[in-house]
């Protein structure tokens, strides 16, 4: 029995290293994802909190005691903004966590907001020494809160974990076990054979969508303020879009090994730079322009103005055509480079 174990287990080692694709990608993977995070939350960077100022950035000793005590707060990115409608509504979107006016004194913080509430303590810690006299406004228009604000990111992390591992993972394993090659030989063309796998992970996922959502509906009580066909169609294309990416990087890989680590290498940064989690009020511009390029994006950020804000489909359009064009590019994409068999 251990002679057969271990002849078993010598093989499958060969297998992998054999495999120099699959090798690579999990040597490299590791180190792309530590320089990434180092790039992004560099100790220099790391934010834990976001604050709003209302008014251009004034120089060192023009600052107003509110502003100096945020700004020497370690941890705390001060973010200013000319409009107090524009820094109102990232505050309601809790995309910033607190907002400072310096001139007056006033503040506003959601009171949904664990990190407001820590800024609003430290503001006010600083002020006993200063004695600057801050005062709590009311936030403006309906406040959302925090949960409500994640609750889409959640949907659509789930989406997309379900749309690029559920299709591009499953038609690696059919081509590498023979099963795309026995199908060649019948009548079956690829555009039918790519068509149905499509069409199955789309009802799966929009099936799957509509429990979780009504599920944590009835617990938590969660409002969808616009109409629910334009939530299911922002759905709809986003996941579309994402089934037909790992279509894409199934359509000639042969190792389960190597479409896993690329489908990784899209995940987690899509994953990240999307908003699932935080805001990326105030990161670098190339960070905000690089999270533009990923369907999660246009989706989450569609399907929140949605259920958080009513918005219409005359106001989500243009990320409902680029979810469209994604989808219609990696659709011919796909269809072109697709194989039946395993070089």
């Amino acid at each position: 029995m251990w002679k057969r174990i271990w002849t078993l287990f010598i093989a499958r080692n060969r297998e992998f290293y054999r495999d120099r694709s699959a090798l690579a990608w999990n040597i490299l993977f590791p180190f792309l994802v530590i320089i990434g995070f180092s790039v992004l939350f560099s100790e220099d960077r790391q934010v834990l909190y976001k604050v709003g100022i209302l008014g251009p950035p004034a120089q060192e000793h023009l600052q107003g005691a509110g502003e100096r005590i945020l700004r020497d707060t370690k941890y705390i990115e001060v973010i200013h903004f000319v409009s107090r409608e524009i820094a109102m509504d990232r505050l309601m979107h809790h995309r910033i966590d607190f907002l400072l006016e310096p001139d007056t004194g006033d503040y506003w913080v959601s009171s949904t907001s664990p990190k407001g509430y820590v800024v609003e303590r430290l503001l006010l810690a600083g002020d006993s020494k200063c004695e600057a006299g801050f005062r709590r406004r009311s936030i403006e228009g309906i406040e959302i809160p925090y949960i409500e604000w994640l609750f889409p990111g959640i949907l659509g992390m789930n989406i997309m974990f379900s749309s690029l591992f559920g299709v591009g993972y499953v038609v690696v394993r059919y081509r590498k076990n023979g099963m795309l090659k026995r199908m060649s030989v019948t009548p079956v063309k690829s555009h039918e054979f790519i068509a149905a796998q499509v069409l199955s992970r789309v009802f799966l996922i929009l099936l799957t969508t509509v429990v979780v959502y009504a599920g944590t509906v009835a617990m938590f009580g969660f409002r969808c303020r616009g109409s629910y066909f334009t939530l299911f169609l922002v759905f709809l294309l986003g996941g579309l879009s994402m089934i037909l990416m790992g279509l894409l990087v199934a359509s000639r890989s042969s190792s389960e090994e190597f479409a896993g680590g690329i489908l990784n290498l899209i995940s987690w940064p899509m994953m990240f730079l999307s908003e699932v989690w935080f805001s990326l009020e105030g990161a670098r511009p190339w960070v905000r322009n690089l999270s533009n390029i990923f369907p999660l994006t246009h989706m989450i950020d569609s399907a929140r103005r949605v259920m958080n804000d009513g918005a219409g489909i005359h106001e989500i359009g243009i990320s409902l055509l680029v979810l469209t064009g994604m989808s219609l590019l990696f659709l011919a994409l796909s269809s072109y480079l697709f194989k039946w068999k395993k070089d």
